[in-house]
């Protein structure tokens, strides 16, 4: 039997989405199994787990076919992969930091500094392009601690919500990149196994497409559904249904979870009345 090789992180924050988003697309994994490589139960794809820094090289050489990584490593690794999808989630920046008593008039201020980080390709395609003179110090691990204790003048890394720049007296100065989850494949894949991806991706776009968004059934007053139709965003028709009660109708419909409640009032004004909201899982088009 044919199967598509995903690599996924072996562990943090974007295995645990990346895990959950194969969960969603109903894929079945036996996740207490910590195995270098396991295979679905009901679909043909096997993940195999590495660290975050390795799936862009394994994806290029045809270990795995195809992987989920963060923008910031495939941008960092520069292999030969093609990008089949962003994902949105796990997102994050790539920053330049320095000590927070420090006054920043502007990217000059690192001309023959010192710059510790984990990405030097990204960083000295910045220096580069910005005629910037500095030396990069390359650090796996705990970069933010470099300007404490004398290794560097600065930083570059990953920035999330910020808060571990501010527990190390660090401020944010210059954003380079933003990052999010990648969908990356293999550049020759089989048409069996390219058939199989196609069908994975159509199950992601379900999920995705479905996130953040209600099916809402209300009772709405028969004089007003033009009304009303024009209140929905993005509707191009939707269901209504005469009820037993003269003037009244059902109106199905589905409402991004983004300006939801001011919506509803809306409807309430117009009439609408028996307001139901269902969670959407999955969404075909």
């Amino acid at each position: 039997m044919i199967m598509l090789r995903i690599a996924v992180q072996a562990k943090g924050r974007l295995y645990d989405e990346t895990m959950l988003l194969l969960t969603e697309a109903g894929i079945k994994l036996e996740l207490g199994k910590r195995l270098l490589l396991l295979p679905a139960r009901n679909f043909p794809l096997e993940v195999l787990f590495l660290r975050d820094d390795d799936i862009p090289q394994s994806v290029a050489d045809g270990v795995a076919d195809i992987g989920i990584v963060g923008e910031n490593e495939y941008a960092e690794k520069k292999k030969k992969v093609i990008v089949t999808k962003r994902l949105g989630f796990s997102k994050c920046r790539l920053s330049l930091a320095i000590p927070k008593e420090v006054e920043y008039p502007g990217i000059s201020w690192f001309n023959g500094k010192v710059i510790a980080t984990s990405y030097p390709e990204i960083l000295k395609d910045f220096m580069a392009e910005n005629n910037i003179e500095a030396d990069i110090h390359v650090i796996t691990g705990s970069v933010e601690i470099a300007p404490n204790i004398g290794l560097s003048d600065a930083i570059f890394d990953i920035v999330s919500s910020g808060s571990t720049l501010v527990t190390n007296h660090l401020k944010e100065v210059e954003v380079l990149m933003k990052s999010e989850a990648l969908l990356i494949q293999h550049p020759d894949l089989t048409v069996e196994k390219q058939a199989i991806l196609n069908e994975l991706v159509f199950r992601i776009e379900s999920v995705q497409m479905a996130e953040d968004k209600n099916y809402v059934l209300m009772n709405v007053p028969t004089e007003n559904i033009n009304k009303i139709i024009e209140v929905l965003p993005g509707m191009k028709s939707p269901t209504i249904m005469p009820l037993a009660k003269e003037g009244w109708n059902s109106l199905h419909a589905v409402i991004d979870e983004k300006g939801f409640w001011d919506i509803i009032g809306k409807l309430k004004a117009l009439g609408a009345e028996g307001i139901l909201v269902i969670p959407i899982e999955k969404m075909i088009l």
